[in-house]
């Protein structure tokens, strides 16, 4: 493997004078603010010992500039000529970035693997910015200015310094940076490194402890979203998996972080825009798809819902007219683009399902297999729950990378040993333990083909639903839940996990007594076993219509699209259910969110036909002005929902020609009243 320093130029921040002084600063200001920055350039940390005599070089040019700036400001008055002045503007221009420039190398932001790799690349940034300075002392207007001899002096010290003819590249930098690509070509072979050898490397490049190299891990995954081409995506990414190896193997595993820092950093905790869920699995779309009625689905689950012999749009009920899915790239960008602010990686379908098209030269590959191998063999070793824990915390935050991690991991036999630590005994005297182990089962069923291998390990499904039944924390038991989602997407599975009354009163169990995170998880979980009839059954026995009422005002999305699932699936028992669901319906109908409105509405009409009209006479009586509220449906809502509030509107019109009296003054008078307080 080869880096070379062109493929990464370096990032370079070129400030403008106006965003640091006005044009009319006067002269002692200017000179202050010179200062200023020459100070805080010569107090800043110095950056990675590689680095060191190229920044070190240019800061004692700058300390000698300080000097410069101090003697001027000695002067009663000082009176500088226009010329003096632009060149002084100039040189505050070039301080700056002086700063930036030690600043990106210095303060833990800028990986050092990756200013390794860069070494020549940030020599000559250092190289460019002294010429830069010593162009300005050449045409410094010295002579237009009364200097003391002492300052003249200095003016020429510092020019003569800054004169370098050409940028220093350091021999031990190079040397170092050769070491880490021999070591890179060792790894691409199948051959595992030295440990005395990776900890000389690591420890010249300030990587000492776990705690340091995860920060470097940080800081090259946010290199990728800075590369531009796939094959520089992939050259940073053998470097991430040389540096997570190395920490594990020289530093043993890190002390897991509390549930609650841990958790912050989870989907769940994250308000994901409604625009960018699948309106399948409620989660964030990784590559939404258009199907032919215009409705927008995230591949996987689509693809799924089409594999299981579903030849309608799950939205609307429609018959598609064709299969085709064509990507919304617009949507994509959109949701990358939140990705990046959130600081989520973002993986779609599309790079999963490819290994080679954006992660993976053979370092990289053989990096992550080493490190899941060392993994799993220190976890079959482990004596006790704590060590235990550390290597399973590991083998959380590594299934958590990518598909690649996910497939080695599995490959490597983690599922049957993480199988021993999902048992309530386990979570009672050790809930971190349990917590990370079912997470890992859960990030690596995110791999289509570790699924089978879950499912068919002895005791790994049984383990799931018993921290789903009895987990130590709502976390575990969450994270349980979206495994059995993550499980239910293949439709063998979903059969199998729908016949178990465990399953569906532990999940409906969840989703009423859970915080919000975990009841999001149960309910992504109970929408995908609906996709079953049978298990439609058994939830509606359960009492899943009662448990979406209770939480329609907290998760009204969540629990809108269950209601709608399960009665059109659920039969008249179902329909009887959703009796006490109607007065909550009409509530979202009128303040909820489009697609809760649009989903209530589909609900209503489905309730309304298979009701009868008994459940017309509910919906009138329980939510007032419901003509007014249809109409505004019709005006603002979704496509589909004004299709389903027209289709409602119908049904109510028709059930009100057909009723008594009495009955049908009480609705008349309803609607006139709506009718009267709309707009004209």
């Amino acid at each position: 493997m080869a880096i070379s320093p062109e493929a990464f130029p370096p990032r370079k921040r070129r400030p403008s004078a106006g965003a640091f002084i006005s044009p009319k600063l006067s002269e002692l200001n200017l000179l202050q603010s010179l200062l200023l920055v020459s100070e805080e350039i010569c107090s800043l940390q110095p950056p990675p010992s590689f680095l060191a005599r190229n920044s070190l070089s240019i800061i004692r040019k700058v300390k000698l500039l300080a000097v410069l700036f101090e003697e001027f400001l000695r002067s009663p008055v000082p009176f500088l000529s226009p010329s003096a002045i632009l060149c002084f503007e100039e040189m505050y221009i070039v301080l700056q970035r002086i700063k930036t420039l030690i600043e990106d190398c210095s303060n833990g932001s800028t990986s050092n693997m990756w200013l390794l790799m860069h070494n020549e690349s940030v020599a000559n940034n250092f190289h460019e910015l002294t010429v830069d300075l010593s162009t300005l002392l050449d045409i410094f207007p010295a002579k237009e200015i009364d200097l003391s001899e002492d300052v003249e002096e200095l003016v020429c010290l510092v020019r003569k310094q800054c004169s370098q003819n050409k940028a220093f590249l350091d021999p031990e930098s190079e040397e170092l940076r050769r070491e880490v690509l021999t070591m890179l070509d060792r790894i691409k072979h199948e051959i595992v490194p030295d440990q005395s050898k990776l900890l000389e490397i690591f420890s010249k490049l300030g990587l000492r402890d776990s705690s340091s190299c995860r920060q470097e891990i940080e800081s090259l995954q946010d290199e990728v979203q800075n590369q531009t081409d796939e094959k520089s995506k992939s050259e940073v990414i053998a470097l991430i998996g040389l540096v997570r190896y190395s920490k594990c193997v020289l530093f043993g595993a890190s002390t897991p972080r509390s549930e609650a820092s841990f958790h912050k950093t989870t989907w769940s905790e994250l308000t994901i825009p409604t625009d960018f869920r699948c309106p399948i699995s409620l989660d964030l779309m990784r590559d939404p798809v258009v199907v032919a009625t215009g409705q927008t689905y995230d591949r996987e689950s689509i693809k799924l819902w089409m594999e299981a012999g579903h030849n309608t749009c799950p939205k609307t009920g429609q018959t598609l007219a064709h299969t085709d899915l064509i990507p919304n790239r617009a949507l994509k960008n959109l949701i990358a683009m939140w990705c990046r602010e959130q600081k989520i990686p973002f993986e779609s379908t599309e790079n999963r399902g490819s290994v080679k098209s954006l992660v993976i030269n053979k370092a990289a590959l053989e990096a992550t297999r080493m490190t899941a191998s060392f993994l799993i063999n220190k976890l079959s070793l482990s004596q006790s729950m704590e060590l235990a824990n550390g290597v399973v915390y590991e083998l959380r935050v590594l299934s958590k990378t990518d598909s690649d991690s996910r497939a080695c991991i599995a490959e490597a036999g983690a599922i049957p040993l993480l199988v021993r630590y999902l048992s309530s005994d386990v979570g009672a005297e050790h809930p971190n333990l349990q917590v990370n182990a079912v997470t890992t089962i859960l990030n690596l069923s995110i791999l289509e083909a570790n699924r089978t291998h879950i499912a068919e390990t002895d005791g790994a499904l049984n383990g799931v639903i018993e921290v789903l039944r009895d987990g130590a924390t709502w976390e575990a038991k969450g994270n349980a839940a979206a495994t059995i989602f993550s499980l239910s997407s293949v439709h063998s599975y979903r059969k199998r996990l729908g016949r178990k009354t465990r399953v569906i009163k532990a999940l409906l169990d969840l989703a009423r007594e859970g915080p919000a995170f975990s009841k999001r998880d149960a309910m992504v979980a109970i929408l995908n076993l609906a996709g079953d009839r049978e298990a439609v059954a058994r939830l509606v026995e359960g009492g899943v219509v009662e448990m979406t009422v209770q939480v329609m005002d907290e998760l009204p999305e969540e629990a809108v699209t269950i209601m709608e699932v399960v009665v059109k699936r659920g039969g008249l028992v179902a329909i009887a259910a959703a009796h006490s669901a109607i007065k909550k319906l009409g509530s979202v109908l009128r303040q909820g969110s489009d697609r809760a409105r649009e989903s209530a509405a589909a609900t209503l009409v489905i309730i309304c036909r298979k009701g009868g009209s008994d459940m017309v006479a509910e919906l009138v009586s329980e939510v007032i002005g419901i003509e007014r509220v249809i109409w505004e449906l019709m005006g603002t809502g979704t496509v589909r929902g004004r299709r389903k509030a027209g289709t409602l509107l119908r049904i109510l019109r028709r059930w009100a020609a057909g009723l008594d009296g009495d009955l049908r003054q009480g609705y008349s008078s309803n609607v006139t009243s709506s009718r009267t307080a709309l707009p004209s």
